[in-house]
């Protein structure tokens, strides 16, 4: 049975062999933990996987493509569902080490329904635009310092492991790939990058960063101005607020972590 990429669902099939073994090498599930791919399509890393993996699991929504799997994999656990409708809670008997080369058009999202999940998840091997890679990673004061950058650095730790040619797949991808790694850090000692869950609600902390970058070229005291006004009705007290928390930067110029402490002032939640 031959699969062709389906244009609609964004599918791109890897075909380089040293590229499907960096990306299973970079899989490092926890000790009993559980390893999962997201849209094996005609199983590319799944042969790989399931040699190193006896009990991998698979989420596909191309019937096609169950359908083959199912043939050429017969023991393979495979959930036959849209990623962005998963139920992880209901999959994670164990901590999850996902890895999947994700449909560019949501890359994204499924990035977020992971961050958001991150208690379930070990960590993430993910191939997707470069583009997006090189947000993930971004420093602050760059131009691909943003939202993506905050949110994933703060709930995890990722890595830009290395940069995939548009020529190792079939059919070619109009841009470049690369291959990054998400680790979570689930240690009972509190770690710096993860210290927000303690302190701050991770609604609030997500509303404020997207509030700051949505108009990134303003000043913290105008792009927070509708949260600012809520919180500090009297413009004399916010004003002292706004001189106090230095909202003269931009958002491109906080650290994650300073979104974190901005966060907690605004809304005046201390730490126990």
């Amino acid at each position: 049975m031959q699969v062709k990429p389906k244009k609609s669902l964004g599918q791109h099939f890897l075909t380089d062999t040293n590229i499907i073994r960096k990306i299973v090498d970079a899989v490092e599930p926890v000790p009993g933990g559980k390893v999962m791919e997201i849209g094996p399509g005609t199983g590319a890393l799944t042969r790989l996987l399931m040699e190193r993996y006896a009990d991998l699991e698979v989420i596909e929504i191309d019937s096609r493509a169950v359908d083959y799997l199912r043939d050429v994999y017969p023991d393979l656990t495979i959930h036959e569902q849209d990623v962005l409708k998963t139920d992880w809670q209901g999959l994670a008997t164990s901590p999850i080490s996902v890895v999947g080369n994700l449909p560019y058009y949501i890359t994204s999202p499924i990035l977020f329904s992971v961050l958001d999940r991150r208690e379930l998840f070990s960590s993430a091997v993910f191939m997707m635009q470069k583009e997006v890679a090189e947000r993930l990673v971004a420093k602050p004061r760059t131009k691909d310092y943003g939202i993506l950058s905050v949110q994933t650095q703060l709930w995890s730790k990722p890595e830009y492991l290395f940069s995939v040619s548009r020529h190792v797949f079939t059919p070619k991808p109009n841009v470049e790939s690369a291959v990054v790694r998400l680790t979570f850090d689930h240690s009972t000692e509190p770690q710096e990058n993860t210290r927000l869950d303690t302190q701050v609600d991770a609604g609030k902390i997500k509303m404020v960063v997207r509030t700051a970058f949505n108009q990134r070229r303003k000043t913290l005291s105008n792009a927070l101005k509708s949260i600012l006004v809520e919180r500090f009705p009297d413009a004399e007290t916010r004003a002292d607020f706004a001189a106090a928390q230095g909202l003269s930067r931009r958002a491109e110029e906080l650290t994650p972590l300073e979104f974190v402490d901005l966060t907690r002032a605004i809304y005046d939640l201390r730490v126990e």
